[in-house]
């Protein structure tokens, strides 16, 4: 009897040029478009470092730690996974290269290669697209978003970069596409914009065996209709494909403006699959209540990591929303708990504030004062 589930379908997320650039927002974006046409998602981030998980890093490193609902500790983008899809990521939806070459490391030590030589082809790229397959196979999604860290070009992505490479080998070209995300710099003294980073970009993947479906070019405003046909020329795809990922207000306009662009109708061309219209109406009302609200709300946050705000990105963004609800615009005053030596000091630094959070802490720092 024939599974009457249609297939699963990949969409892959590569950064280049330079980090930063916000593959992670991109990638939560293009879920909120395909959930708001009534697909079902699962989002997944790849890092390249070696430890095996973030939950030992400091946050002045690496921000903060999104711990998901089964008590994994994850990089902060699952929190824009969760934020803007409204599915709870897992354990399985985040893999760094420690992790996988643990994975690899302990198979080898109990024998379960026979004694064969461990490489990274095929060891490691295989324990990657397992860990791909993986979200599809537990979440019973119909699209699999995995976001790849790092720059093309990094010595740290490459194997995650030939994994995602062969994966079209395995479940079929046609039910994977690749998203590229690059910047087009404006030159002040020049006068214009510069494509170059971006051709040089899109070619370092095609070297690696990569040839992008659609390439998200950030930039500070719109891009003209000739610089995309540039890029489109360079990258060999049509000018439908070229979008441009221009600066917003706020990183929760991305959705209707990918929206507007066209993203979510070339990408479920591209991937061969019907889905009814998208229904974007409560988030463009949240994003109508954020640009609305004007009454200002000062919260004292007092922790001990308030010199890097990404440490805390989770509890600023729910004391964001919660104002956006109420028409207030939430201002964060970030309070070093260090520095609340006594009373007075305290009172003089947050006896303003309309409110006080204290995150969690631990250690003298975290608690003291």
């Amino acid at each position: 009897m024939t599974d009457a589930r249609p297939k699963t379908r990949y969409i892959f997320v590569t950064g280049g040029v330079v980090s930063s650039l916000g593959k992670g927002i991109a990638a939560a974006s293009i879920g909120r478009l395909l959930v708001s046409r009534g697909l079902s998602v699962g989002l997944q981030k790849f890092d390249p470092y070696i430890n095996v998980d973030p939950g030992t890093m400091s946050p002045y490193q690496h921000g903060e730690v999104f711990v998901t609902e089964d008590g994994a500790e994850t990089d902060l983008d699952l929190g824009h996974y969760e934020r803007y899809t409204d599915a709870n990521t897992s354990r399985a939806s985040n893999v760094t290269a420690g992790g996988i070459y643990n994975s690899v490391i302990r198979r080898e030590r109990r024998g379960d290669y026979l004694g064969g030589t461990v490489q990274v082809v095929p060891h490691i790229t295989d324990e990657i697209k397992n860990r791909i397959k993986l979200i599809a196979e537990t979440s019973d999604v119909d699209v699999v978003i995995t976001e790849i860290g790092g720059t093309v070009g990094d010595i740290e992505s490459l194997p995650f970069l030939e994994a995602i490479r062969q994966f079209p080998v395995d479940v079929g070209r046609r039910n994977c596409l690749f998203v590229h995300l690059t910047l087009v710099p404006y030159i002040g003294h020049a006068g214009e914009l510069k494509t170059k980073p971006t051709q040089h970009s899109v070619n370092e993947l095609r070297r690696i065996g990569i040839q992008p479906d659609m390439v998200l070019c950030r930039s500070e405003a719109e891009l003209g209709v000739d610089i995309r046909k540039k890029i489109a020329l360079f990258a060999s795809l049509p000018l439908e494909a070229i979008v441009s990922a221009k600066d917003v207000n706020n990183i929760y306009d991305v959705p209707l403006w990918y929206a507007e662009q066209g993203v979510d109708d070339f990408i479920l061309g591209e991937l061969g699959l019907e889905a009814e219209p998208a229904d974007t109406r409560s988030w463009a009302e949240l994003c109508t209540r954020a640009a609305a609200a004007v009454e200002p709300f000062r919260i004292a946050l007092v922790g001990k990591y308030v010199q890097l705000e990404d440490a805390y990105l989770s509890v600023a963004e729910a004391l964001r929303h919660s104002g956006w609800l109420d028409g207030g615009k939430v201002e964060i005053d970030w309070v070093d708990s260090e520095l609340l030596v006594d009373d007075a000091t305290a009172l003089e630094r947050i006896g303003g504030a309309d409110g006080i959070l204290i995150p969690g802490g631990f250690g003298g720092r975290g608690i003291e004062g």
